[in-house]
């Protein structure tokens, strides 16, 4: 039960970034932002592939940006964030 709980604040608080326009999706975006620092959290579906995970790991280290680890999939992921492709990474911009 308590599992759920988690991962409902972690859904959470991606859909209160997407009402706060705070929410950057895409590998590509991710990561420019990422390099620059502005990132508070980074959110990792749960089939995101090898090589993008091991690229957005090297950046979060020199970044010491937070990972969330999604319970779900890239097209679920994708239907929580309103859009008709699949997300994979999706980053928090810093208030």
């Amino acid at each position: 039960m308590a599992k759920k709980q988690v991962i409902d604040e972690k859904i959470a608080v991606v859909k209160k970034a997407i009402q706060d326009n705070k929410l950057i999706i895409g590998t590509d975006n991710t990561i420019k932002e990422l390099k620059k620092g502005k990132l508070a959290k980074v959110f990792i579906s749960s089939n995101c592939p090898k090589n993008i995970r091991a690229l957005i790991d090297e950046y979060v280290k020199i970044t010491g940006t937070e990972i969330v680890q999604l319970d779900y999939a890239n097209d679920e992921f994708s239907i929580v964030c309103k859009k008709p492709f699949s997300i994979s990474i999706a980053g928090l911009i810093k208030e």
